[in-house]
């Protein structure tokens, strides 16, 4: 990967449920924490990474910020949010806790050999995907041509 252009920044996506208490407990059950100086009884800090959060908003809180009417989830796609693990099984093992937890799934695996992805929709119908990326395609597509052909042995 590249060299962030603003190293430090954080990103904080804002999403609205209709139930603030199942939507974390669903996201727990995903293996997501919170952050509790950032949450109370209308909005819950969900910690994504180092520096990416996504703040879980009920409805009327998600409407103070919002400037235009919201949507519904479970018919119009505003944004499909994407979030990685670190290997394969995984991803199967995310993809298995959302279903558990009431999630629905939004469509079949996806494998490209480098990355491998699954989809699910969350209670409110918002539309996530857990991947994994091989670390040398992070690398960029020399590096990652030069794995596999390392791996494979010499063309």
């Amino acid at each position: 990967m590249t060299n962030p252009a603003h190293p430090g920044r954080m990103l904080f996506v804002n999403i609205p449920v209709a139930d603030l208490e199942r939507s974390k407990a669903f996201f727990a059950e995903l293996g997501f924490s919170f952050n509790p100086m950032l949450t109370d009884e209308t909005a819950a800090c969900m910690l994504v990474g180092e520096h990416a959060f996504v703040m879980l908003l009920s409805r009327e809180k998600f409407a103070e910020f919002a400037k235009l009417p919201m949507a519904d989830p479970t018919t119009h796609t505003l944004a499909l949010y994407c979030f990685s693990v670190s290997s394969r099984d995984e991803v199967d093992t995310v993809s298995a806790a959302a279903l558990a937890a009431g999630g629905s799934e939004a469509d079949g695996a996806e494998d490209y050999g480098f990355i491998y992805s699954r989809s699910f929709f969350d209670l409110d119908g918002h539309g996530w995907q857990v991947m994994w990326m091989d670390p040398a395609a992070e690398q960029g597509p020399e590096a990652f041509a030069a794995s596999v052909q390392d791996a494979d042995g010499p063309a």
